[in-house]
């Protein structure tokens, strides 16, 4: 546990990462500014207490993109030229480009292959499961 922290911190976001888990693209992305939690149709939480909630997240099985490795260029380049991540709703129809929305196994692959740490991806090696 982290100094500052108290005990009923350890599941503060257990409801929202319960929603994400429900929500078809729902995941936890994080990077130098922070995480932002997707889930429903597109609602948020962000926040810099990114530790604590990857932890969380990995341990119930949702998806994690974590990009803060990544040199700065990859990140805008991924982000920039790449899809977005289509959070309860459906993808568009491929192929998939800047302001197309895409399945997040697609975005999360794209950011693997970057070098990003990804975590729960299905379509990932099997120890990542």
């Amino acid at each position: 546990m982290q100094a500052g922290s108290n005990k009923s911190d350890d599941h503060r976001y257990d409801d929202l990462i319960a929603r994400a888990l429900r929500t078809t693209g729902g995941h936890l992305s994080i990077g130098r500014g922070g995480f932002i939690l997707w889930y429903d149709d597109g609602a948020r939480l962000s926040g810099s207490d990114a530790d604590t909630i990857k932890a969380a997240c990995i341990g119930a099985g949702l998806l994690v993109i974590d990009s803060r490795g990544l040199d700065f260029a990859a990140v805008v380049r991924l982000a920039l030229q790449g899809p977005m991540i289509a959070v309860g709703m459906p993808p568009d129809p491929v192929p998939y480009g800047p302001f197309s929305y895409a399945p997040l196994v697609v975005v999360a692959a794209a950011y693997r292959a970057a070098g990003a740490e990804v975590f729960n991806c299905p379509d990932g090696p099997a120890e990542d499961r």
